[in-house]
């Protein structure tokens, strides 16, 4: 099945753009390329549920 493209728009503070720019810059990457490779890492479904986990634990959501 041919895959399409899709564009996602995101609003982040400032900070952590900053944060991304430093990850990026030490890796050659540019912020764009820096996020697609973090989401498609293998392990990121799994850091992704934590998160949401810890977040929800945090503001506590039943």
């Amino acid at each position: 099945m041919p895959m399409g493209t899709s564009v996602l728009s995101l609003r982040i503070d400032g900070e952590l753009l900053d944060r991304l720019r430093d990850h990026a810059a030490k890796r050659g990457m540019s912020v764009q390329d820096y996020v697609v490779r973090t989401l498609i890492r293998d392990d990121f479904d799994q850091r992704f549920q934590s998160a949401v986990e810890e977040t929800e634990r945090f503001y506590g959501v039943p």
